[in-house]
């Protein structure tokens, strides 16, 4: 696949997202007019997610040529995913118990508890990643099932072989005519940006965030540490890169999930940044992105440990070292099933909350400012990714009899 030339792209970004921001302070909640523009561009890359997904998994499993290099690389992403999740988790409860972001926070405005979508528990969120009918999946857009699927039909056509390549070559044309579409999707994030961050300023203002502005600024404080240390490591003596140069290059994938909130809808995005900006092979990407954009949450799993002890704290309530192991093991755990899309985080606060026996009340407080956190913790959900695969790229330098293509 040729290289998208994006010259330019970041600078437009950023423009926008200044833009959005002064629009949103100055005309309030009149910007909403602006919406449709986010909505199209949300519902474009909606558009293309599904299909984009299934493609690149089945071409970036079947094009690793042997179940042996599969499990290698399959194994060092998981490995990969787990060991930053659990760093993240830690951090957020170090940033917890240090800034004690509960701590006098008036429980009188807690208000209702939004409503949620019932969890279950992690051996039903695992059990559920199995599609009973992946066509049904496909239609629904669920994505883990879609990303099970995909990888099955992959590993299918590694161990058919021959026969098998013209099921192979139909995918490998499909994941080139979606890269083709999502290049002229892309061209269009600046003005998305604009229409989903404008109206969101301006609606709530910074009226809503001075209550809870000590909270919000932990988990952005969180977010941001984890970034520029644990990535900083991890890229410079694994990825053998400038934490500079990975962080430029990632840069314009991290904005849009700054201003959408959506793993899964900044994918097409980190694909391309980091085969273009990072020079990831397509084999790579094609595997451990899609798979991270579902399953790698560092920014989630850092804020479900932020706000657990946050609603700890807001309710004068100690928690115990084992209920803190508990929320590591959750969050860490609990990733896998949180879906990549706005407002997710919530859902596994639920599942947290209570089973460390939580007053759900705290979801009331966090509830009105959640959507800020969310920027945060999406745009390090991200950049996660594009470090995974980074690391992933070059640890498979040794493996050229693998076919795997490295720089």
């Amino acid at each position: 696949m040729g290289k998208i030339r994006n010259i330019g792209l970041l600078p437009q970004i950023l423009i926008a997202f200044v833009a959005a921001v002064l629009a949103g302070i100055i005309f309030g909640p009149a910007i909403d007019i602006v919406q449709p523009l986010g909505d199209l561009f949300l519902r474009l890359i909606q558009f293309i997610i599904v299909p984009l997904v299934m493609a690149s998994l089945v071409v970036g499993v079947a094009s690793t040529g042997s179940m042996r290099t599969l499990g290698r690389i399959g194994g060092k992403t998981i490995a990969y995913y787990l060991a930053t999740t659990l760093i993240a988790v830690t951090i957020g409860l170090l940033a917890g118990l240090l800034f004690s972001p509960g701590a006098g926070v008036d429980i009188s405005n807690a208000g209702e508890i939004p409503e949620a979508t019932k969890t279950g528990s992690v051996v039903d969120i695992l059990l559920n990643i199995i599609p009973t009918n992946p066509l049904s999946s496909l239609a629904s857009g669920n994505i883990l099932q879609v990303i099970f699927f995909s990888l099955f039909l992959g590993v299918g056509i590694t161990m058919v072989g021959e026969k098998a390549q013209p099921v192979y070559r139909f995918f490998d044309g499909l994941a080139e005519i979606m890269y083709k579409i999502t290049w002229a999707i892309m061209k269009l994030i600046p003005l998305g940006i604009f229409g989903l961050l404008a109206p969101i300023i301006g609606e709530y203002g910074l009226s809503v965030l001075m209550p809870l502005i000590k909270l919000i600024s932990v988990v952005a404080i969180a977010c941001i540490v984890h970034a520029l240390i644990t990535y900083s490591i991890v890229v410079k003596s694994l990825g053998k890169i400038s934490p500079w140069q990975f962080f430029k290059g990632i840069a314009p994938a991290s904005l849009v999930a700054f201003s959408t909130q959506s793993s899964s809808g900044t994918l097409p995005v980190t694909i391309k940044c980091s085969e273009d900006n990072l020079e990831v092979s397509k084999k790579i990407s094609s595997f451990v992105l899609p798979l991270g954009a579902t399953i790698n949450m560092d920014g989630t799993s850092l804020y479900l440990s932020v706000a657990t002890l946050f609603t700890a704290q807001a309710f004068g309530i100690d928690m115990t070292v084992g209920q803190m192991l508990l929320v590591v093991l959750i969050a860490t755990l609990g990733s896998i099933g949180t879906a990549g899309v706005p407002g997710a985080g919530l859902v596994m606060l639920t599942m947290v909350l209570t089973a460390v026996n939580l007053p759900l009340e705290g979801i009331a407080l966090i509830a009105g400012v959640d959507r800020f956190m969310d920027m945060f913790r999406t745009s390090v959900n991200i950049t996660g990714d594009a470090a995974g695969a980074l690391i992933v790229h070059k640890s498979e330098s040794e493996f050229k009899d693998d076919n795997i293509e490295v720089s």
